[in-house]
């Protein structure tokens, strides 16, 4: 497979025919990697898409991969999410493309926002650490209620309760505009996938 002949684009209002697929590639993945993640309706996706907030990776016709990102607490905060590439695709570096993608589009529609994700992916820590991202308490991330209810789908949805919002076995990352890039150290997701480890074990108890 050649991952020159797949094109990372802004999605067009079109691209909302894949949003059914887009669900089950996401609760599939999070299957398969034994993660938590929100789920997300067909009819949220959807709304992404013909509201021109996400980014779709296609082989022709084919959809192989996507991103979006969401608004938050006044457009203080933007959240890039539902990053998912087809199985059959993977290892061809195409989730960093996209990712990066997402990143501009987020820059470009809210030049002024702190950008944050929340994640127990590996992967994604490193692609985050790489475009500026750094490791952060939940306090430092948006405290809109709406994202917060939006976790509500998670299977550790229970443990982000019971710690009032202040910690769960995700890792929350921010970009800050106004901040100066530090070069992060090679390190620094492997150590924060240990910590998401060692949560796991203890169940934040």
């Amino acid at each position: 497979m050649n991952k020159n002949s797949i094109n990372i684009i802004f999605a067009q209002p079109e691209h909302a025919d894949y949003a059914e697929q887009i669900c089950q590639l996401i609760y599939e993945s999070a299957l398969q990697r034994g993660t938590g993640i929100a789920r997300r309706s067909p009819e949220y996706i959807a709304s992404k898409i013909t509201g021109g907030k996400a980014v779709v990776a296609l082989s022709g016709d084919r959809l192989v991969g996507f991103s979006y990102i969401e608004c938050w607490g006044h457009g203080d905060y933007v959240a890039t999410s539902g990053l998912i590439v087809d199985p059959e695709f993977r290892h061809l570096g195409l989730a960093g493309e996209i990712k990066k993608r997402t990143f501009e589009l987020a820059r470009l529609r809210f030049p002024f926002a702190k950008l944050f994700s929340i994640t127990t992916s590996l992967p994604v820590m490193k692609l985050n650490t790489r475009l500026g991202y750094k490791p952060v308490t939940f306090s430092e991330l948006t405290q809109d209620d709406e994202f917060w209810q939006g976790c509500e789908g998670c299977c550790n949805y229970d443990i982000l309760k019971r710690n009032n919002r202040r910690m769960c076995l995700c890792t929350g990352m921010l970009y800050d505009p106004k901040t100066p890039l530090v070069k992060q150290s090679w390190w620094s997701p492997y150590a924060m996938a240990i910590k998401n480890a060692i949560k796991k074990i203890f169940h934040l108890k």
